[in-house]
């Protein structure tokens, strides 16, 4: 199918990350370190038919992955039904999920056979205290478990996404690695981003992660081609390994140029950057069936207004409070 979704700069998407619920049972120290934000908890998510039509629409216009994330997606209980949904939709290639882990164990089966075909997992440490101080749940142990049971029901690839903070996690950045190696595991190094809730947090925390992207070349790793759908991380492989090595690096020039995603809330907003303001509300949209022509031209509109980055350098992160709102 032809994209039709183009903006100004010539990128093109095929990418929706869609956020299902707004709200966490983790109180990560980077994003919710008191746990959720009251409005959060009373919101009204978009329902299984609002969610097929919206993704009927974008469909059309050459949407082919979309990631379920939250907040914590599999705190919905019909999370499965969702997936199946949308994974029946014409043009839907892949249906992708990220979770913190917590409920793998017990629905990873569920996921798969309901037609999700990628997993995400959150990992920020591999040592239980540490763990248990990011994250606020003494829960690695059960993540861990977690992951081999989606391997074991047929996921492949499974990605482990890494927050890196300084002085707090970033000396098990061989020890990621070395999981990676055994195991059929993508490791994801993702760089510490500033949001409005987090501002004192980034200042002490982040690190800018070129110096650990450029020992990979001395380890024997080669970069290799991005995928089409794939996210903005830079892939690492080496030769007799089982998994891969990439990383996130939000601050690094040129981050923006090949972005291929579109965000929309769990409210219904059209989010065209993560670190964006002006949302485009299209709920109104969603509730017969039979608006895709207006929904596809309401977003190719705002499509043709997307900036060129973010501004994430300039020291502004837009609207965006927190990542549980969209995911990241």
């Amino acid at each position: 199918m032809m994209n039709l979704l183009v903006d100004s700069y010539n990128r093109s998407f095929s990418y929706l990350r869609l956020s299902v619920l707004p709200v966490c049972n983790f109180k990560c120290a980077y994003c919710l370190p008191n746990g959720n934000p009251t409005e959060a908890l009373h919101q009204k998510h978009l329902t299984q038919w609002e969610i097929k039509r919206l993704v009927k629409a974008l469909a059309g216009l050459g949407i082919e992955k979309v990631r379920l994330t939250g907040g914590e997606p599999t705190l919905r209980s019909d999370l499965p039904e969702i997936a199946s949904l949308i994974s029946t939709i014409p043009g839907i290639q892949k249906v992708a999920l990220t979770t913190n882990g917590y409920r793998l164990s017990e629905i990873a089966g569920h996921l798969k056979e309901s037609g999700v075909t990628r997993l995400n997992v959150s990992v920020d440490s591999l040592i239980p205290k540490r763990f248990f101080e990011i994250t606020g749940q003494d829960q690695l142990l059960n993540i861990l478990k977690g992951i081999e049971t989606a391997r074991k029901v047929g996921f492949q690839k499974i990605k482990v996404n890494v927050v890196v903070m300084k002085d707090v996690n970033d000396s098990e950045y061989e020890d990621f690695i070395l999981w990676s190696q055994k195991e059929d595991l993508d490791v994801r190094f993702i760089e510490l981003m500033s949001t409005e809730d987090n501002v004192l947090f980034f200042k002490k925390r982040h690190l800018d992660l070129a110096s650990m992207e450029a020992m990979l070349p001395q380890m024997g790793y080669s970069l290799v081609p991005r995928e089409k759908d794939g996210g903005p991380a830079s892939t690492w492989k080496k030769t007799n390994t089982q998994g891969s090595v990439g990383f996130i690096r939000a601050y690094k020039n040129g981050f923006c140029d090949t972005c291929n995603r579109l965000r929309v809330t769990s409210q219904g907003e059209l989010q065209l950057c993560l670190f964006g303001s002006g949302n485009l509300a299209l709920r109104q949209f969603l509730q017969e069936d039979g608006l895709e022509e207006q929904i596809q031209s309401e977003v190719r509109l705002a499509l043709a207004g997307k900036a060129p980055s973010h501004f994430l350098r300039e020291g502004s992160h837009g609207t965006t409070r927190n990542l549980a709102a969209m995911g990241g």
